[in-house]
C-alpha cells in the first residue's frame, strides 16, 4: 500500500496506549527510519503532552499526531486511508470500537487490537468480514495477553509436534503455571461491560458460551470448560477457572478451523490456573476460583458493582509503574496429546507482567508484523495472531518483546 504512514496508535493517550508509545518510540531511537508512524486521539493536549514526554527520553524520534474521535465514522475513515496499519488501545472496544474497525476493513487497512470482549468480535465478523476480504483489509483482534500466548502457544504447539512426526495434537490443555502482576483497568472494564451487556440481551449468552461462536463454521464436538477448583488431569496439581479462558478458548478454536492443514477434526482445548500440588494447592485453586465468581457476580449487580469499581478493582487509566512491570512476568504451559498417543509440552514465558508491560509488547510487535511481514498476495478478512502472523510473530517476540516459546519435552 502507498501510504503516508505504516503505522498509527489510536488510543495513545490511554494508559496501554501511553507504553505502547514508549515501545514504538524506542524502537524508531535506535532505527529511525524503520518505519513511519503517527499517533492519534480525541484530546490534541494530551497527544501533545506524550509527544513532550518522549521528545525528552528520545530526542531523536519526531512522530506527527493525528487528531480523532474514535466514536467518529468520518474521523476513523480519514486515519485509516492514511495509513497502513492501525492498532488500537481504545477500550473497552464494545462500546468505543465499531468506528474504526469498518473504516479500516472499508479502506483496506490493517488493523489489530487488544480486545478480550468476544460479542464486540462477534458483531464486527458479522458485519465487516466480508468487507474486510473484499478490500483486502486484515483485522486482527485479541493481540495482547489475551490472547496471543494461548493462540501462538498452541500454534508452536502443533507445529513442533508435526515436525517431530507425532502428528497433529487432538487434545490441548493450557495451563497459567505463574503470572506476576494484576489484570488492567481496562480488562476490568471490558469485563463488566460485557456483564452489563449479558443482562440488558440475555441471547449473549450463547455467544459468551459457545466454543465455537467466532468460528467460520459454528459447529464441532463438545468442549471442556474448567467451571470451578477441581484436581487436574494434566498435571499432578489443583487447577482453577482462567479469567481469560472463554476469549482464548474462542481464539484457539478460530485459528483451529483457518488452519486445517494443521489442526485436526475433533480437536479439543480448555484453559486453567494452576494453584499447587496437595492441601495448599487445593486452596489456592478454591480461592482463584472464589475471586473470579465474586468479580463475575458482583459485576451484575449494581450495588455490588459500584463497590467494586470504587475500592476494589483499577479503573481504566490506572496501572503499575514501570518498575512494577518489570518486575512482573508470566508462564504459560500448553500440554498436547496427538490423535497416536504421542505427548508433548511447551512453554510461553514472558518477561514483564501480563496486563500492560508484555501486553503492549505484543501488540506493538503484532502491528509491525502487520506491516512488515505479509505476502503480497495475502487474503484479507478477519484473522487470529497465530493463523495471520505465525512464525513471524513467534520471532519477532523472541528477538523484541521477551516473549519465548520453547519445547519443555
Amino acid at each position: 500500500m502507498s501510504r503516508e504512514f505504516d503505522i498509527v496508535l489510536m488510543g495513545a493517550t490511554s494508559f496501554v496506549g501511553k507504553i505502547t508509545a514508549r515501545r514504538f518510540a524506542k524502537l524508531l531511537s535506535r532505527q529511525p527510519e524503520a518505519f513511519r508512524l503517527a499517533f492519534a486521539g480525541r484530546s490534541e493536549s494530551k497527544l501533545a503532552s506524550i509527544i513532550d514526554d518522549l521528545k525528552r527520553e528520545f530526542p531523536n524520534v519526531a512522530i506527527p499526531v493525528l487528531k480523532g474521535d474514535s466514536m467518529s465514522e468520518h474521523d476513523m475513515t480519514l486515519i485509516a486511508k492514511r495509513t497502513r496499519v492501525v492498532v488500537s488501545t481504545v477500550g473497552p472496544y464494545d462500546l468505543y470500537g465499531d468506528a474504526l474497525v469498518k473504516a479500516c476493513a472499508e479502506n483496506g487497512t490493517h488493523y489489530c487490537d487488544l480486545t478480550g470482549e468476544p460479542q464486540f468480535i462477534h458483531r464486527m465478523l458479522a458485519n465487516y468480514e466480508q468487507i474486510a476480504k473484499d478490500s483486502g483489509a486484515c483485522i486482527v483482534h485479541c493481540c495482547g495477553f489475551d490472547s496471543i500466548p494461548s493462540d501462538i502457544g498452541t500454534y508452536f504447539l502443533q507445529k513442533r509436534a508435526q515436525e517431530a512426526g507425532m502428528g497433529q495434537c487432538v487434545d490441548v490443555d493450557m495451563r497459567v503455571k505463574a503470572m506476576k502482576g494484576g489484570f488492567s483497568g481496562g480488562t476490568i472494564a471490558s469485563l463488566i461491560n460485557i456483564v452489563s451487556d449479558v443482562r440488558r440481551t440475555p441471547s449473549l449468552k450463547k455467544v459468551l458460551f459457545d466454543p465455537y461462536a467466532l468460528c467460520p463454521q459454528n459447529k464441532g464436538i463438545k468442549q471442556t470448560y474448567i467451571g470451578k477448583a477441581q484436581s487436574d488431569w494434566v498435571t499432578d496439581q489443583w487447577v482453577a477457572p482462567f479469567v481469560m479462558a472463554p476469549i482464548n478458548s474462542k481464539i484457539v478454536m478460530r485459528s483451529a478451523q483457518l488452519l486445517p492443514d494443521l489442526y485436526p477434526d475433533g480437536f479439543r482445548y480448555n484453559e486453567g490456573m494452576l494453584g499447587g500440588k496437595g492441601s495448599k494447592g487445593r486452596r489456592s485453586a478454591k480461592l482463584i476460583s472464589a475471586g473470579i465468581k465474586t468479580i463475575v457476580v458482583g459485576a451484575a449487580m449494581a450495588p455490588t458493582r459500584w463497590l467494586l469499581q470504587s475500592f476494589v478493582l483499577p479503573k481504566p487509566g490506572e496501572g503499575p509503574s514501570p518498575a512494577e512491570q518489570e518486575a512482573g512476568f508470566f508462564v504459560v504451559q500448553v500440554h498436547g496429546k496427538t490423535e497416536t498417543g504421542h505427548r508433548l509440552s511447551v512453554q510461553v514465558k514472558g518477561d514483564q507482567d501480563p496486563g500492560y508491560g508484555s501486553t503492549s509488547k505484543m501488540l506493538s510487535q503484532a502491528a509491525l508484523a502487520l506491516a512488515f511481514d505479509l505476502n503480497d498476495d495475502q487474503v484479507g478478512g478477519f484473522w487470529t495472531p497465530a493463523s495471520l502472523l505465525g512464525e513471524k510473530l513467534i520471532e519477532r517476540l523472541a528477538a523484541n518483546a521477551g516473549i519465548e516459546c520453547c519445547v519443555l519435552n
